[in-house]
């Protein structure tokens, strides 16, 4: 398995998501998306794109987006890795004396995954509950 930063293409973005049967976006929407990100991880097997992840944010407040990994890799530690090197980016953008924080929504099911990697699920002792609200057209 290799994994590549800032290489994720709309096509390969297109077909992880519905991979696992996640709702695509506008290609303008998509591609303005990946183009403002400030970090992108792809695992590629076999010179096929097979997992990726996202990250966007502003300096001080970061949120991953888009971590998927094709089913038939799932179990594998990809996703794993792709969350471990998003972190470490973040771990390396910060400075001394800073603070950073990443944030994320996990799919339903999947907060152990998280939890596991140092993710608190919100609401706790600082933080009310997560929150979004979703704009269609």
């Amino acid at each position: 398995m290799e994994y590549k930063e800032n290489a994720l293409h709309y096509e390969d973005y297109c077909r992880l998501r519905e991979s696992v049967e996640w709702l695509l976006f506008s290609k303008e929407q998509t591609q303005k998306a990946l183009d403002n990100s400030l970090y992108t991880i792809i695992a590629v097997d076999d010179n096929q794109t097979v997992g990726m992840g996202r990250l966007i944010g502003d300096g001080m407040y970061y949120m991953i987006a888009d971590i998927v990994v094709q089913p038939n890799y799932q179990r594998q530690g990809i996703g794993n890795k792709i969350v471990s090197m998003i972190i470490e980016y973040v771990d390396k953008t910060t400075p001394v004396g800073g603070r950073s924080t990443i944030q994320l929504i996990a799919e339903k099911g999947k907060e152990t995954f998280y939890e596991k990697m140092g993710f608190k699920i919100i609401p706790h002792e600082f933080c009310g509950s997560g929150m979004r609200k979703v704009i269609r057209k």
